[in-house]
């Protein structure tokens, strides 16, 4: 084979190639982003919107119907599901594979665009690429925790965690966003309570007042000339909410009948329907998500170390303290050190097996040079391709560790049984690679067809095996280019002198003999053929584990949820309940 006298013939070359596929390897892999599992792509477009006080009912008639009207037949669109409930109203458009989101995320605020006016106390809909809250898991959550002797309560710290806490976290590199989950309160909000019956004294009447109130804003009044000079005529009509109550509703006998006269005026946030606490104190979550090509685990050490910073500074000034709640980088350390352990494992076993049946250092030498270049360079190919380092892809390489070893065995057996007929060391070492070639091609090829649909598959399915095919057929691919170009040049080079003596010989001749005397007759041949095929069967049918999507992936976790009849929901007794159970647990 022509690659193979080239490389004979240039072993610098061949260093130098070996030289650059180990630095690129190394640092592909200390560039590739580290998480769970690789990245499925789910194309699906939420719509988000609310209506304070709405009944399901009418979310579904006055904002659910339209926006359905103005979205149907959108191109590639599949399925679309609405969900109303008091209050909110969501909107998934899910796609087929092929379709580009970001024409169709256009297409889709375009037809928006045109929907009819929702009702006045509604919110603009938030569109969002991806179902739900993105359709992503978290990154991680941390409580911003009140704790006890500070004064206030946890409401009073959302504006807090908005303004400092919230920028401090978007502005590590790889987060995608911080989502505030307070108790229920929701935004701030304006609330006049009015005195109905002084109203009627006054003769105040309520659907007036309501109009004014809205109509009060600040009004151009265009310029006015004064000389040389130019000004600007503005009349001021919008108040600060702690100067409302000076609104002017009426003149009554030369007295303004002010909105503080029949009404009192103050900021909440609503009333409070969810509670959250953490280890017995109320809190606030804060909900940490990732950009897509991130580092899982380095953006996860960038976010604690920018919150350990705040729990020192403004956060502990303010009696507050900031906990984690869930640690993906845990899980994520424990998965990819149990695979790359494996990995590590299986090197050293086959490396050992190696050097069982060579007995020759430099021979197992040889041989085991197609391990770490086959999957640094398969680390380069991930990063090319934009893959991420995950346990299936961890997985593939452990699967390929084995795999590349055995063009490499089969090319130094056929040099060395050439060496043993009498052929020089570059003669057996260019022959012995070129004699092999075909065999070897198609064993690779056959493999690489095994493996290499995977890749091409678009469904969940392709998406999540993906991985595992990619990093089997590269580094199948690449061991086959080792064992025809670097192997037949380091046999010339480190077998030159040595002679390869084979340790084993009277083992293989006693089981080969054990082999022939069970083979002798047809009947011995029959029943060792009935056995071969009936026992794995059988043991396949006997061993079969249960069928499942993924294996349960176990957590130091233990989660409880109870169901408590209507109207119990924001209980005192309740939260101070849940607060005993939880104090129970960490005992």
């Amino acid at each position: 084979m022509n690659l193979t006298e080239k490389s004979l013939k240039n072993p610098a070359g061949v260093a130098v190639a070996v030289a650059v596929i180990l630095f690129f390897g190394a640092y592909s892999l200390s560039q590739l982003p580290i998480q769970l599992f690789p990245n499925i792509e789910n194309p699906t477009i939420s719509i988000q919107t609310g209506w304070r006080a709405a009944s399901p009912r009418e979310i579904e008639s006055e904002i659910v119907e339209p926006i359905e009207s103005v979205l149907r037949g959108i191109p590639g669109l599949q399925e679309m599901a609405a969900y109303a409930n008091a209050g909110n109203a969501w909107i998934n458009l899910e796609f087929g594979l092929e379709t580009d989101m970001q024409r169709t995320l256009i297409e889709v605020i375009s037809r928006m665009n045109r929907l009819d006016p929702l009702p006045r106390d509604a919110t603009q809909p938030v569109i969002m690429l991806g179902g739900g809250n993105g359709d992503t898991p978290a990154l991680t959550f941390f409580f911003l925790q009140l704790l006890p002797g500070t004064p206030g309560q946890i409401n009073d710290y959302i504006q807090f965690a908005e303004d400092v806490l919230r920028p401090a976290i978007e502005a590590v590199p790889g987060v995608a966003r911080v989502n505030t989950m307070d108790n229920g309160a929701g935004e701030q909000e304006l609330e006049i309570l009015f005195d109905p019956e002084r109203a009627a004294q006054l003769g105040i009447t309520l659907t007036n007042t309501a109009a004014m109130l809205g109509r009060a804003n600040d009004v151009s009044g265009g310029f006015v000339e004064v000389g040389r000079r130019q000004y600007t005529l503005r009349f001021a009509g919008r108040y600060e909410p702690e100067e409302l109550s000076e609104f002017v509703l009426e003149w009554r006998d030369g007295r303004p009948v002010r909105l503080g006269d029949i009404a009192e005026v103050k900021v909440t946030r609503g009333e409070q329907w969810v509670g959250r606490t953490q280890n017995g104190n109320p809190a606030i979550s804060l909900r940490i998500d990732k950009e897509s090509s991130a580092n899982a685990l380095q953006t996860l050490n960038a976010v604690k170390a920018v919150v350990e910073e705040l729990n020192e500074g403004p956060v502990k000034d303010r009696g507050l303290v900031m906990v984690q709640s869930f640690d993906a980088s845990v899980f994520i350390n424990r998965a990819i050190g149990m695979v790359g352990g494996n990995i590590l494992l299986g090197i050293l076993l086959a490396v050992g097996i190696l050097w069982w049946f060579l007995r020759r250092f430099r021979a197992t030498l040889i041989v085991a040079i197609a391990i770490p270049v086959s999957l640094l360079a398969t680390f380069i190919v991930l990063k090319l391709t934009g893959r991420t380092l995950n346990i299936i892809s961890l997985a593939g390489l452990a699967f390929a560790v084995g795999m590349v070893l055995d063009a490499a065995i089969v090319v130094l057996e056929n040099i060395v049984r050439l060496r043993e007929k009498g052929l020089s060391t570059y003669d057996a070492s260019l022959q012995g690679a070129r004699q092999v070639w075909g065999a070897l091609l198609a064993s690779t090829a056959t493999t690489v067809a095994i493996f290499l649909p995977v890749i091409f598959m678009r469904e969940v399915e392709g998406q999540l095996f993906g991985d595992l095919a990619i990093t089997i057929a590269i580094a199948v691919v690449v061991s086959l280019i080792v064992a025809v170009t670097i192997l037949p040049l380091a046999a010339n080079t480190w077998l030159r002198d040595s002679t390869l003596e084979d340790h084993n010989k009277a083992r293989w001749r006693s089981i080969a003999n054990v082999i022939m005397r069970a083979t002798s007759t047809p009947t011995k041949r029959w029943m060792l053929s009935a056995a071969l095929i009936s026992v794995p069967l059988l043991g396949s049918y006997t061993l079969m584990p249960e069928m499942d999507y993924l294996p349960p992936v176990k957590r130091d976790a233990v989660d409880a949820y109870f169901q408590f009849p209507p109207g119990l929901a924001n209980a005192p007794w309740l939260k101070n309940m849940c607060g005993y159970w939880m104090s129970g647990w960490r005992r």
